[in-house]
């Protein structure tokens, strides 16, 4: 059964009940990431997502977290390009506990001056790390080729330098510019009474101010460059990217369909001919992402540093396959069968649930429908498909992105 109530002061709050469970996943959703960041601002939302959990005004960083295992509850947060989440799970019976740690710490953190300092140096490892990371290199290449160094083409880490010069009013003044509850869904899924969700709810957050909250709209121009960067490493790594549908446009799942067909899983096309025909790749495959503005289909491929450029032969010839509509009924049936899955499966865990019913509320205002759901992929057709090869494969805005042993870019 599904709950949902917008309290007063714009608060959203949408409950999945899952009665057959023994949990309750909860998250608190902030409409906000780094795509709607300034250069100075470049970082901040995944800064202050780690410095929420560095103390509050009646818990230190330790007893935040000693007192979600003492109740054997799982705690976290991430960022993204537009949103940030701050998540638990508990057993039924610590639901309340869990809830009241959640909300002290995204309500009433105080960012200790030594924490400050402290998790700066954190941030930054995790910026080396990164660096280190390839594949996570390329695909964030990979974005500044297609998207530019701004908006949705951001690193959600930021620069080191950025990282560095934060301090608590940087924080403060971003939060009280979007940390407001007309951009907040709280959402809970598992097993939880609804009356006590709604009373938890406006409990820890009936009394906070509404304000006002202008977030920018996020300006989107196309790049189509292909960029590269050297590194001594064993594998290449190769990314392609082609403008995409913008989130819920009306061949979105028929671009889904399509995206599996090209590189969604171990039958389709990618998987097939580049590792398993050519064996060039350990990994490789192809994904689709939507925003409010735009939207993007993306290739990955780790491959044999010797053979890069032939794998980037075969990853582009799968794509002119595609791109004549070479598509048969039993690849549209298969790829089709693994959306509905995917939904399907996903009614299956208490996480995910909390995080679906809470995007669809907080991106497009509505509660989440199972059934309306499975209607709308089950009425995608073939022609459908084919229709959508059309609105994803612009040669014109192509980028691409290298990383590895290579002294170039991949030619566009």
């Amino acid at each position: 059964m599904e709950f949902f109530k917008q309290f007063d002061n714009g608060i959203k709050l949408v409950v999945n009940q899952m009665p057959s469970l023994l949990s309750v996943s909860m998250g608190i959703l902030v409409h906000i990431g780094a795509a709607a960041e300034t250069d100075s601002e470049d970082g901040i939302s995944h800064f202050i997502e780690h410095m929420q959990f560095k103390g509050t005004s009646k818990r230190t960083a330790f007893q935040i977290s000693d007192e979600m295992d003492r109740i054997g509850a799982q705690m976290n947060a991430f960022t993204s390009k537009d949103l940030t989440c701050y998540y638990a799970k508990s057993t039924t019976a610590h639901a309340e506990e869990a809830f009241d740690i959640l909300a002290d710490l995204f309500l009433n953190s105080t960012y200790p001056e030594d924490e400050l300092k402290r998790e700066k140096g954190v941030i930054i490892e995790e910026i080396n790390m990164n660096e280190d990371t390839p594949d996570d290199l390329c695909l964030d290449l990979l974005s500044h080729a297609f998207f530019g160094e701004r908006g949705y083409g951001r690193n959600i880490l930021g620069s080191r330098e950025n990282v560095s010069g934060f301090t608590k009013n940087d924080i403060k003044n971003y939060k009280n510019k979007y940390y407001v509850p007309g951009n907040i869904v709280i959402s809970m899924a598992g097993n939880i009474n609804t009356n006590i969700a709604e009373e938890l709810v406006n409990k820890y957050f009936g009394n906070l101010r509404n304000s006002p909250c202008n977030k920018p709209r996020i300006a989107v121009e196309l790049q189509a460059r292909s960029l590269y960067k050297t590194k001594d490493i064993e594998q290449v790594h190769i990314g392609i990217a082609y403008p995409g549908l913008k989130r819920y446009e009306e061949k979105s799942d028929a671009s889904l369909i399509m995206n599996a067909i090209l590189g969604g899983g171990m039958s389709s096309r990618l998987f097939q001919k580049v590792r398993e025909e050519l064996g060039l790749a350990y990994t490789v495959y192809s994904f689709m992402s939507a925003y409010a503005e735009t939207g993007s289909l993306a290739l990955y491929a780790g491959v044999n540093a010797v053979r890069y450029e032939e794998s980037v032969e075969a990853i582009l010839n799968c794509i002119e396959d595609i791109k004549q509509k070479n598509i048969s009924e039993e690849e549209f049936i298969r790829g089709k069968e693994q959306l509905i899955s995917s939904q399907i499966f996903a009614q299956e865990s208490s996480s995910s649930q909390m995080l679906l019913y809470g995007k669809e509320l907080l991106y497009r205002g509505k509660v989440y429908n199972f059934k309306e759901r499975i209607d709308q992929i089950s009425a995608v057709t073939l022609n459908d498909v084919l229709d959508a090869v059309d609105v994803n494969f612009n040669g014109e805005k192509r980028a691409m992105s290298i990383v590895g042993a290579v002294d170039k870019p991949l030619s566009l």
